[in-house]
């Protein structure tokens, strides 16, 4: 952990990140920007990161166990260190069967405070044990043949019909990805809680991003409601 450590010291001192889009004050239910904090140093980012991953990641892995069955619940956290990717996170599975968690540099240095990566790290972890990446390929598989039947029953050429199954593999996976995206929200609230932070405060790395609003097959919900999430979620507990 020394040397992972000292990486990151280094990569995060070297790396120079673009400030999120804060989004400006607007009418009732409208994510309104707080005034935002500084962000920490490199050396003090990436203390935070592996703090929170020290702390945060048995709890992902207890709370994956006890709603799971035959699901590897044993996480890899993995750090995309190009310094032109932009801020994010991601999950995804190993071809050994186990789950993923990867943050960018970027992400890592923008985030304020150890909350925020808590929050984001419950949230990847809960796609996980939510199943979100076979449930979104069975509804673009779904997708996909509903759209191969339609185009066949409408009598058009084996080309069009292709392109009619990747067009519906497409609109099938983002179906439910806004339903997904709110899911991780709340059970990465929990997760984030009971390891010890605030995912309110965590939440509120909303209010420094661009919203998605509602778009139409969006692949993500509008910020408002994902902090409204994060919030009534956090008041049960």
């Amino acid at each position: 952990m020394r040397g992972f450590a000292i990486l990151m010291v280094l990569a995060l001192a070297a790396c120079n990140v673009q400030q999120p889009v804060a989004v400006p004050p607007g009418p009732v239910g409208q994510v309104v920007a707080p005034a935002p904090a500084p962000r920490p140093d490199g050396r003090m980012a990436a203390r935070n990161f592996i703090s929170v991953i020290e702390t945060v990641e048995p709890v992902a892995e207890r709370e994956c166990r006890m709603r799971t069955r035959g699901v590897n619940c044993d996480y890899v956290i993995a750090v995309d260190s190009r310094p032109e990717s932009p801020p994010n996170a991601f999950q995804t599975v190993g071809e050994d069967g186990r789950p993923i968690v990867g943050f960018t540099i970027a992400l890592i240095a923008e985030a304020r405070n150890v909350d925020e990566l808590a929050f984001i790290l419950g949230h990847e972890a809960a796609h996980h044990i939510e199943g979100h990446i076979d449930r979104g390929r069975q509804s673009a598989y779904q997708g996909a043949v509903l759209a191969g039947i339609l185009a066949t029953v409408g009598g058009v050429g084996p080309e069009q019909i292709r392109e009619a199954q990747n067009i519906g593999a497409s609109i099938g996976a983002r179906r439910y990805s806004k339903t997904f995206e709110l899911e991780a929200d709340a059970l990465g609230t929990i997760i984030a809680a009971r390891a010890g932070y605030d995912p309110v405060r965590g939440a509120q790395y909303f209010a420094r991003t661009p919203d998605p609003g509602n778009a139409f097959l969006g692949t993500h919900p509008p910020n408002a409601q994902r902090i409204e999430t994060v919030r009534r979620v956090a008041a049960g507990l």
